[in-house]
């Protein structure tokens, strides 16, 4: 999981943290009642850690779980802190398998060229 440590991060922030297009966090924004940032005089838009968060719900459930929007956020509605609790566990789970694999391929480099 990425480290959050700002107040405030713009969408083009937001969208390299989750890896998603800015036009899917617009869209989103319009379609989703917990994404809601905040705006300065001009329009531009600031998101806090917990709007972050919450965009990872909906990646999550849209993206990796293939559910229609309608769905994800009916799924958010009812069980928020689970469906939270689950994407942290996945992505505990997603940066132990990123390491595991780069302590692999380290040892596999320290090897010797077998012959074939």
């Amino acid at each position: 999981m990425d480290n959050i440590e700002k107040k405030y991060y713009k969408i083009r922030e937001v969208a390299e943290i989750i890896g998603l297009p800015a036009s899917t966090l617009r869209f989103w924004e319009n379609k989703f009642k917990i994404i809601k940032p905040h705006r300065n005089e001009h329009g531009t838009r600031f998101y806090t850690p917990s709007d972050i968060e919450n965009i990872r719900l909906v990646a999550f459930l849209v993206k990796e779980k293939g559910m229609k929007l309608e769905s994800a956020e009916q799924q958010i509605r009812q069980n928020h802190s689970g469906i939270s609790r689950k994407v942290e566990a996945i992505e505990n789970l997603k940066q132990i398998r990123l390491k595991l694999k780069t302590m692999l391929d380290a040892l596999n480099s320290r090897r010797p060229n077998k012959p074939q």
